[in-house]
């Protein structure tokens, strides 16, 4: 629905890749979020150095790995790099609209388009385009505003959609990950920059 509200509490973290891994495995073996936590934070599997980090880091992640799909967890253990990097950029767009939003909206409008380069402007467009309906953007401050820009850019460039020079990648989704997908999230495939005639030929 356009009035839910965009969760902006994305700016602690990046792509979270490690720990990521370390969270689903433990709960494809144990099934119960509740002791995946408390094993996580009892033993300090994520490796940091105080116990609210601990407890912070694992609320995040576990956030984002709760949108994936039994067969999206099995893949993210068990696939490539690039499966992997690609399964938490679209467990990132499903936890986060707004980042879903600029995904579908400008990450891969431009691709399509056959603009290689992404901007910090083009961000700031898509801000400002969406804080004239939002209000929860229009009380965001400017110096909060560049560090969503500055997390969301470097999400990008871990997952692999973006070079250090912030041109576009464009993503090599392998059938194994599109078969992973539910038919039904179809759509979420929008979330990377490929052409529909790709992603098509796979998925069907």
């Amino acid at each position: 629905m356009e009035s839910e509200r965009y969760s902006l509490s994305f700016t602690s973290a990046s792509l979270l890749h490690r720990e990521s891994l370390i969270v689903a495995e433990l709960f494809l073996q144990l099934k119960d979020w509740k002791q995946v936590r408390a094993k996580v934070i009892d033993q300090n599997l994520l490796q940091v150095r105080t116990l609210n980090t601990s407890k912070r880091f694992f609320r995040e992640v576990a956030s984002r790995l709760r949108t994936l799909s039994s067969a999206e967890l099995e893949l993210l253990v068990n696939g490539t790099l690039h499966e992997q990097r690609y399964l938490l950029w679209l467990a990132i767009c499903r936890r986060y609209r707004f980042i879903g939003d600029f995904a579908a909206e400008v990450l891969r409008e431009n691709f399509i388009s056959l603009k290689t380069f992404l901007s910090y402007e083009d961000f700031d467009a898509f801000f400002n385009r969406k804080a004239e309906w939002r209000e929860e953007l229009e009380q965001i401050k400017p110096a909060t505003q560049v560090k969503l820009r500055r997390t969301l850019f470097q999400m990008m460039r871990e997952a692999d959609l973006l070079t250090p020079e912030n041109l576009i990648s464009p993503a090599l989704l392998s059938p194994d990950l599109l078969q992973a997908i539910p038919k039904e999230h179809y759509q979420d495939l929008f979330f990377f920059p490929a052409f529909e005639s790709d992603l098509k030929q796979w998925a069907y």
